[in-house]
């Protein structure tokens, strides 16, 4: 195909059509991508998350810059930006507040920025974002930037989808009780106060820190690969993530950031755990994949007549939504409704 050639060379339309193509679940976009598969896996990804108006868009707008500026022993590194904005009410796509704080960025043929829809999926991400980023991949970027909706707590998927991750945080946003909420905070592998120019910050870092001192390294490792309780309690050595304070909008602390970014990459390399992180990326795609599959060759099999009955049932109250997802499944397979009158 083309397409896939195009791609591959790195050319900007071919690349825009194909994420179109994936955004709103094209048959032919999945086919490039899985022309594409095989020539992924170098990219470094790197998940910013955090809570809205934490300034997670302008940390990445200053972190790509410093990527893309060579300094010492760190050549400028390609770099794409997949920013996942709230959907729009009107048209379904994506409220594009992201591309406006990025103005910095444009322009320079090593960056790439594509804003997508999260079009109601919950986590952070939306459906289609490894769909993005396989094929950012396979067009040769050496650092995708993964920024997430903001949506508080829930956004844990970033943890499985980036080899590093950013929790954003900013002063007088409730930061006492987020520290002690701390469920974001056990997927970071880097925290970040940003806009410490502010009042509060030695608040909010005296409460996260406080925080830290209760983390283990293992947390994040229970939480992503869903181990047991008691084999994540074990004592473990590891990455402890470090809290930086930043003022992206003067590009304060940004270099510190990176650095720390790159102290991570080199951890997990020599320790590695990268390898482990990828799989769990893929091993999470390949549920989803199979989750979709199933679901979509389910609807197309079953005839709408039972299903409007069953439905029906359902809001008589006469079935249980277990029931009537049971009567569904069986009578699709051939097998007589159970717990229908």
């Amino acid at each position: 195909m083309e397409l896939v050639a195009e791609v591959l060379a790195g050319k900007r339309r071919a690349l825009a059509r194909l994420l179109t193509w994936i955004e709103n679940g094209a048959p032919q976009g999945q086919a490039v991508l899985d022309q594409l598969f095989a020539h992924t896996g170098r990219a470094y990804l790197i998940g910013v998350t955090g809570s809205p108006g934490s300034g997670k868009s302008s940390l990445v707008n200053q972190i790509a810059r410093l990527l893309r500026a060579p300094s010492g022993d760190s050549p400028a590194r390609s770099v794409a930006v997949v920013a996942v904005d709230p959907t729009s009410p009107f048209s379904g796509g994506a409220v594009l507040g992201d591309r406006v704080r990025m103005r910095d960025l444009s322009g320079d043929p090593g960056v790439f920025i594509r804003s997508m829809a999260s079009r109601g999926a919950l986590g952070g991400l939306a459906r289609t974002t490894s769909g993005f980023v396989q094929a950012l991949d396979a067009a040769g970027f050496e650092v995708i930037l993964i920024e997430t909706v903001g949506a508080g707590q829930a956004e844990v998927d970033i943890a499985r989808l980036a080899h590093t991750t950013l929790v954003v945080e900013a002063p007088g946003m409730g930061d006492d009780i987020q520290a002690i909420k701390a469920g974001i905070l056990e997927i970071a592998d880097i925290i970040v106060i940003n806009k410490a120019d502010r009042p509060g910050v030695e608040n909010a870092e005296r409460a996260l820190r406080a925080m830290l001192e209760f983390s283990r390294p293992a947390h994040k490792h229970a939480l992503v690969e869903k181990i047991p309780l008691q084999a994540a309690e074990e004592p473990e050595v590891g990455w402890k993530p470090p809290l930086l304070l930043t003022v992206a909008t003067q590009g304060d602390g940004v270099a510190e950031l990176v650095q720390a970014i790159n102290c991570h990459a080199e951890y997990l390399r020599e320790s590695g755990e990268r390898a482990g992180r990828d799989r769990l990326r893929l091993q999470a795609e390949l549920d989803r994949q199979v989750q979709e599959q199933l679901y979509t060759g389910w609807r197309e099999r079953i005839p709408m007549p039972r299903y409007q009955e069953i439905l029906e049932q359902l809001l008589a109250r006469r079935l249980s939504p277990s029931q009537a997802a049971s009567s569904l499944i069986t009578t699709q397979m051939g097998e007589p409704p159970q717990g229908t009158p």
